[in-house]
């Protein structure tokens, strides 16, 4: 399935809106097309024939025209971006939704920045595309073949005439069209790298600043922004050889219709008037030309954004409740692997053969070198990650038969680094159970040791944690 059908597949839900706007998009657009008609009645009998009556007619219907060409222009904008804002929010929302049901080895092969860029970066991009370039796509692609069709009615020799330069156009809108698309996606990569440098950075300020890497960072940072700044300019450089081609090309056909035309006019072939109204299409021609190599310029830019985030779309998602998985029942506490092997990349293996047993309220320590899979043990239960070989059983229960969600409300880690919502500490602890009342949370807090030290915050329970939970010690985060 290509680009333009997928993201057709998004704005069908919309199509009757869509609609609405491309009519008022063609009538707004049939304003200019009538008014070289009304320049060529000016010319041959409004003036060569002194009619003041025509002339009146003409004024009054300039004066419509205009008044229901903005009633039009504002129904295609407003109906365009009701469409694109909605289009944009169900593939932002389904992007995240992704996320969310991707399994922790997308996380650790990707870095942060970059994830965040597809869900911002990477969807604005298309929202450009969509609202903005769509309209004038659709309204200069009205004039264009509206000037076109007006053209021939006048001169169809003259406009055979007019149209040697246009497979040159083409040509030229082809070949620079790829590369703006690559250059494009381009730019989104570096543009993910800028964002992933500066997450890094501002979440590890701590670190930074505690070896004294603000000057390192800073280069890191300049790096990734100059890398950015070459992609755009490659970009920039692309667009801005093409508009000049293409007037260039342009100016050479407006040329040959002032002599060929003039010639025509002086032998008595076709009258001023007709000639100006023809010239005047002409020009409507170059200018919806112009406008619609840029927007194809930017779309190529937005489609590089769209393969992006349709990329993250296609993911296989790894870790998933296998056919006909049940709910875990109530669990007693017995965990066994049995014969467990595990790499987080192929010919990599973390855990190997691993066998053991543990009973309901039972403590283990599990001892042995930085990198050895001490986490990893933990993150194999909860089915962070499938095993490569062997079965991990609770209560003697294959976890890989039952469905992930009554595993994982079941079974509870707390990782070497813990970290807590932006949000209070009553919101943080009933995380875990959204229904849980007043009373659960606080006899939550009281079961972790907990209580007595968020009675002593600034707010209690209602005291905001900050970003990470940074306002509170590393202790108390991991009970909270």
């Amino acid at each position: 399935m290509n680009l333009y059908t997928r993201l057709t597949a998004y704005i069908k839900p919309y199509a009757k809106v869509l609609v609405a706007a491309l009519i008022c998009t063609v009538l707004a657009a049939a304003g200019n097309l009538y008014l070289p008609w009304i320049i060529r009645d000016m010319v041959d009998k409004v003036l060569s024939e002194k009619d003041a009556f025509m002339l009146n007619m003409i004024a009054v219907s300039i004066v419509v025209i205009f008044i229901f060409r903005g009633i039009f222009y504002f129904g295609q904008n407003y109906l365009m971006s009701y469409v694109g804002q909605h289009v944009i929010i169900d593939i932002r929302g389904e992007v995240f939704r992704k996320l969310q049901r991707l399994s922790m080895s997308f996380y650790d092969k990707n870095k942060t920045g970059t994830i965040m860029s597809y869900v911002t970066n990477d969807v604005n991009a298309l929202q450009g595309a969509l609202i903005e370039n769509t309209i004038e796509l659709v309204t200069e692609g009205f004039i264009l073949i509206g000037s076109i069709c007006a053209m021939v009615y006048l001169d169809w020799r003259l406009t055979v005439f007019t149209f040697c330069t246009f497979p040159i156009v083409l040509w030229f809108m082809n070949f620079f069209g790829r590369k703006i698309r690559r250059s494009g996606g381009q730019i989104q990569e570096a543009t993910a790298d800028i964002t992933s440098v500066l997450q890094e950075s501002v979440s590890s300020a701590r670190v930074v600043k505690s070896f004294v890497r603000e000057a390192y960072e800073i280069l890191r940072f300049d790096q990734e922004n100059m890398a950015n700044f070459k992609a755009n300019m490659r970009n920039s450089r692309y667009m801005a050889t093409l508009t000049p081609t293409i007037e260039l090309v342009a100016a050479l056909g407006v040329t040959l219709i002032l002599w060929y035309g003039g010639h025509n006019v002086i032998d008595g072939k076709t009258t001023p008037g007709s000639l100006i109204a023809f010239l005047v299409y002409a020009v409507n021609i170059s200018n919806p030309i112009k406008r619609i190599t840029r927007v194809i310029g930017n779309i190529q830019r937005a489609l590089a954004a769209a393969q992006r985030v349709f990329n993250v779309l296609d993911l296989p998602e790894e870790v998933t409740d296998m056919p006909g998985a049940k709910p875990l029942p109530p669990v007693k506490g017995a965990v066994t692997f049995e014969h467990v092997s595990f790499s987080y990349n192929p010919g990599e293996e973390v855990i190997h053969d691993l066998s053991l047993s543990v009973q309901p309220g039972q403590i283990i320590g599990v001892v042995g070198p930085s990198g050895a899979g001490k986490s990893t043990i933990a993150s194999l239960l909860p089915r962070f990650y499938n095993v490569d070989s062997g079965v991990i059983r609770v209560d003697g229960v294959d976890i890989a038969t039952v469905t992930l969600d009554s595993l994982r409300e079941q079974v509870g880690i707390v990782p070497q680094e813990t970290l807590l919502f932006n949000g209070s500490v009553y919101d943080n602890i009933k995380y875990g159970r959204l229904d849980a009342t007043e009373e659960e949370v606080v006899s939550a807090a009281k079961a972790a040791n907990a209580h007595d030290f968020i009675l002593n915050l600034p707010q209690g329970y209602q005291t905001k944690l900050g970003d990470r939970g940074v306002n509170i010690s590393g202790g108390q985060r991991q009970r909270i």
